[in-house]
């Protein structure tokens, strides 16, 4: 069953309860005459915001790159349909029409097309970028290799690189500024006919989760080690080398039994991401822990650490991933978050956002938010929260 159809909220099933408040009944499952619990899927308000938010910036740094890419930099109005197609050039037309500090229109007049280019200002800031990419390749190198090593034999291919390039944080040259760059890291291989990037070397300092970095970081491990006995909190967070970090949405209120059975969920040890996902059983409670780690790691491999669904799907053989994937992250909904704003539906790794600011930025993205404030917009931290509302699917 397909993401969007399990999330997507039908007009038939939705009924108000409270004026924040929406619930949606899942199929109804014959319980010997006793009436079936409704599941709650609590939805993060903030999460959802920041796909609305992120729209107008998209527009704005892909018009950008549709610029530069041209010859002297200037883009024939004309041209612009080619490159983004009818319906969407309306919006850029929009976009050039709204932001005259970043984007100069002119032409028109006499024998001279229409046209478009960066104002002085936007090119100024533009010409960073470059700087931006220089510090961002050997942050690339260290995540494509990750990306391999968590792969059960060390290679993925190519066209699936390639799928989550823009996520990765990959310049559209990726093969030739870093694969062919990088021959004692990676390789391009033909297997059976497909293309696959292939892993040159295993590297056993990179065999380090991202979840262990920050209990580095926060001396959790230390502070675990000496205390004798550790109870869970009431929002699930637990002090242990094992454990997650758990960020339910404002909604959700655990009971007891459910804290009870959270805890020994994060107590329980599990096998790295690191290892060959072939060594263990998929029924065993600590390879199911294992694969949530997975999939932990692979979101804190990408820029704003998220993902479609779609993309992450396409990873199953790769990483021996369950075929019930999107069940698997609605149960650890205090770790993923899956929305359906925007054209995709897209998993988050909750942690990672403080409401709608994401906590960890690279040098890219800094520069895009350099960027984008040209257009006068303020940044994501800076708009008011607002309570999460809470869904029954």
């Amino acid at each position: 069953m397909k993401t969007r159809s399990i999330l997507r909220l039908s007009s038939s099933t939705i009924s108000c309860k409270k004026s924040d408040s929406m619930f949606v009944s899942v199929r109804q499952i014959s319980t010997g005459g006793k009436r079936p619990k409704k599941k709650i899927y609590h939805r993060d308000y903030q999460l959802d915001k920041v796909m609305d938010l992120q729209k107008k910036p998209s527009l704005i740094l892909q018009l950008k790159s549709i610029i530069q890419s041209q010859n002297q930099q200037c883009l024939l109005l004309r041209d612009l349909e080619k490159e983004v197609g009818f319906v969407a050039k309306w919006n850029f037309m929009s976009i050039i029409e709204k932001y005259p500090s970043i984007f100069h229109a002119g032409g028109g007049s006499g024998k001279q097309l229409p046209f478009v280019t960066l104002t002085r200002k936007a090119e100024k800031i533009a010409s960073e970028e470059r700087e931006a990419r220089v510090l961002m390749e050997s942050i690339l190198v260290k995540n494509l290799r990750k990306l391999l090593m968590l792969s059960i034999d060390c290679r993925v291919p190519l066209e699936k690189v390639e799928f989550i390039g823009s996520e990765l944080g990959l310049p559209k040259d990726f093969k030739k500024s870093l694969i062919w760059k990088y021959p004692e890291y990676f390789s391009i291989k033909d297997v059976n006919g497909r293309a696959y990037l292939n892993l040159e070397n295993w590297d056993s300092s990179l065999a380090v989760t991202a979840r262990e970095e920050r209990f580095a970081r926060e001396g959790v491990l230390a502070s675990a080690g000496g205390l004798k006995k550790v109870r869970i909190m009431k929002d699930g967070n637990y002090l242990g080398p094992f454990a997650f970090k758990m960020c339910f949405a404002a909604g959700f209120r655990p009971n007891k039994s459910y804290l009870e059975e959270l805890q020994r969920w994060q107590k329980m040890e599990f096998p790295s991401p690191y290892l060959n996902a072939r060594r263990f059983d998929v029924a065993d409670p600590k390879a199911r822990k294992r694969v949530v780690a997975v999939l932990h790691e692979l979101l804190s491999l990408t820029m704003e650490k998220r993902m479609t669904s779609a993309q992450l799907d396409a990873f199953h053989s790769e990483y021996l991933l369950p075929s019930k994937l999107v069940l698997c992250l609605i149960k650890h909904h205090g770790i993923f978050y899956i929305t359906n704003k925007g054209a995709r539906s897209t998993v988050f790794l909750k942690e990672a956002y403080d409401g709608t600011r994401l906590v960890d930025k690279c040098p890219m993205l800094m520069f895009n938010d350099k960027f984008v404030t040209l257009s006068g917009r303020n940044e994501i931290s800076s708009f008011n929260s607002v309570n999460s509302s809470q869904v029954v699917t």
